[in-house]
């Protein structure tokens, strides 16, 4: 299992809906997973928010210290802000990033 690449999902979460964004995300790392992947969704972080609500700042700083573990970058269409800067992050540390394909496929 220690083997296996860690992928981080990027992708819109605010616009136009954090609970259908999450879903979304959920949807591609099971495919991800299915190829042999382990995955860390950002996204996840808003069943935490509910129970224990923190600034978005916070959310992103705790994102990122995730995001510089991880093997590969995955982005999700959509517009994003904080989902670029992700990539922007992740070209600095020479990460590789994958982008969701128009159709919804690809990796």
């Amino acid at each position: 299992m220690k083997d296996r690449l860690l992928i981080y999902v990027a992708g819109p979460y605010t616009h136009p809906d954090p609970v259908e964004n999450t879903h979304r995300a959920i949807k591609v790392a099971d495919e991800l997973i299915e190829l042999g992947y382990s995955v860390f969704i950002p996204h996840i972080n808003l069943l935490w928010h509910i129970v224990s609500p923190r600034p978005a700042e916070f959310w992103y700083d705790h994102d990122l210290c995730f995001l510089v573990r991880c093997d590969i970058v995955y982005r999700l269409q959509g517009y994003s802000t904080g989902a670029d800067a992700e990539v922007k992050m992740a070209e600095e540390l020479s990460i590789p990033v994958f982008y969701e394909a128009p159709d919804g496929q690809g990796y």
